[in-house]
């Protein structure tokens, strides 16, 4: 086994965007190695970990690799601690729920103590919605901005979809940004009422996913079309003034 997979790292190891059977299409062979080697992993949730780890094979059984819980409750003060057992030489993987890690999720703030402790940091391709969203948008990507989560207020959001958009007119940039699912639906409402009727909008969800669906058009045209059901989805929004 290569030297360099026995030394103490943070693998930072990107997760899919749903529930597929086989990881294998979306995952390289470099994941499946670099779980292969861990002592532990930090996840936003136990369930969401130990269902992780079930899909690959372990050096001991996945139940018995401990799992630490880093999410957006839990304090400063912890993160010296979740990274103790790689000082004392361990190897433990950084998970999201979906995606890559550290994509609008907290993760910066463990790998930045982790850089400021010396630790070598590992990462490794995955599939990211905000740049599969991009790629099939059809909107020009040579310049984006992702705007992560929007206001919850509806009168927040028309405030932040406004500049947004004068955003994307001064420097000819696509605007990105997610949504909870609960909110879909009131955002793409938001988005059709603030918009221009000139500006190309796309809305993608379940990507990767059977499910999978991508429509791109100008505004005017989504106001004379069915909208799509968005409810409970993992979605992404883009739009281009």
């Amino acid at each position: 086994m290569d030297q360099s997979s026995q030394k103490p790292a943070l693998l930072l190891l990107p997760n899919l965007l749903g529930e597929v059977k086989h990881h294998e299409l979306f995952l390289p062979a470099s994941v499946d190695k670099a779980v292969g080697t861990l002592d532990g992993l930090i996840a936003e949730s136990e369930t969401a970990g130990r269902r992780y780890l079930g899909r690959f094979t372990t050096k001991k059984p996945a139940s018995e690799i401990p799992i630490a819980l880093f999410n957006e409750h839990t304090p400063d003060a912890d993160i010296d601690f979740l990274l103790e057992p790689i000082r004392k030489g361990e190897r433990w993987g950084f998970v999201s729920d979906a995606g890559l890690p550290c994509i609008a999720d907290p993760g910066s703030k463990l790998v930045n103590r982790a850089r400021q402790s010396g630790i070598v940091i590992n990462t490794f391709v995955g599939p990211s919605s905000i740049l599969l969203g991009l790629i099939a948008s059809g909107l020009p990507a040579q310049r984006f901005y992702f705007a992560g989560y929007l206001d919850k207020e509806p009168s927040g959001r028309e405030v932040q979809i406004r500049e947004l958009e004068k955003r994307s007119k001064a420097d000819a940039s696509t605007q990105v940004f997610i949504e909870t699912p609960y909110r879909n639906k009131h955002t793409l409402e938001s988005l059709l009422k603030v918009l221009r009727d000139s500006t190309e909008l796309c809305v993608g969800w379940d990507l990767t996913l059977p499910t999978q669906g991508i429509v791109s058009q100008p505004v005017h045209l989504w106001k004379k079309s069915p909208l799509p059901n968005l409810d409970k989805k993992a979605a992404i929004f883009l739009f281009y003034a």
